[in-house]
């Protein structure tokens, strides 16, 4: 069952035949698992109308950002089995990277569940939540600068005469199989980018350029920027 205050949302979620209605509370005494789908600044509200009707029986997963298991507890009831999450979108295609963190109220059968759940739509690792924050500006926000790095090659290749569907597709899969080859031969992504750099080779030459118009610190600092966000939405 899932709850929205947008009834266009309701209307698409119901397409997908799950069952829906306009209230929290509703979920709540109808779900042993709640997961909590909110943007940050609405994840307390929501919690505060449902302590009422939540209890331990009761596992709360969290995906909103920022937001700390700690702030979520201080809105339940004591001792609630809370599971932080950040997944990314990649999951809706079966290929996300995700990690958790349980509360100290959570049970094993818990990190458990979770972890299965999030392993069937792509990578799953529990970690400390202090490392919440990077995963959020790394893989959370991640999609995103390579959406940016797809579209940006793809236009490459629409200015060097191609077909803008043909570059887009081509764009992609260089990304996705680029990705692959990294995860599958476990060789560092240098040593990879190393072994397509034959000398004064057309490779190389892109390289130079990359680098001096900061491509990697570009990227590093996207990812702090996102990590040191997360952190503020904490505070809020």
């Amino acid at each position: 069952m899932a709850s929205d205050v947008d009834p266009r949302m309701l209307t698409l979620i119901g397409e997908l035949g799950i069952k829906t209605t306009q209230s929290n509370k509703e979920v709540v005494t109808s779900s042993d698992m709640v997961w909590i789908a909110v943007k940050p600044h609405i994840v307390v509200p929501v919690l505060t109308e449902v302590s009422t009707v939540i209890s331990r029986k009761n596992l709360l997963v969290s995906i909103a950002a920022g937001v700390k298991i700690t702030t979520i507890e201080k809105s339940l009831p004591e001792n609630q089995r809370v599971v932080r999450v950040m997944p990314n979108t990649p999951a809706l295609v079966q290929s996300g990277a995700s990690v958790f963190t349980c509360a100290e109220g959570t049970m094993d059968s818990d990190c458990s569940i979770v972890s299965e759940l999030l392993s069937s739509v792509g990578l799953c690792d529990e970690i400390k939540e202090d490392l919440m924050d990077a995963v959020t500006g790394l893989s959370g926000s991640g999609p995103a600068y390579v959406f940016a790095a797809i579209d940006a090659m793809a236009d490459g290749g629409v200015k060097m005469g191609l077909p803008r569907d043909l570059a887009i597709k081509l764009a992609a899969q260089t990304v996705k199989g680029a990705a692959e080859m990294v995860l599958k031969t476990g060789k560092h992504p240098a040593q990879l980018k190393d072994e397509v750099c034959s000398p004064a080779g057309t490779t190389i030459a892109a390289m130079h350029l990359l680098e001096k118009a900061a491509f990697r610190a570009s990227l590093i600092d996207a990812v702090e920027a996102a990590t040191n966000r997360s952190k503020e939405l904490g505070k809020n």
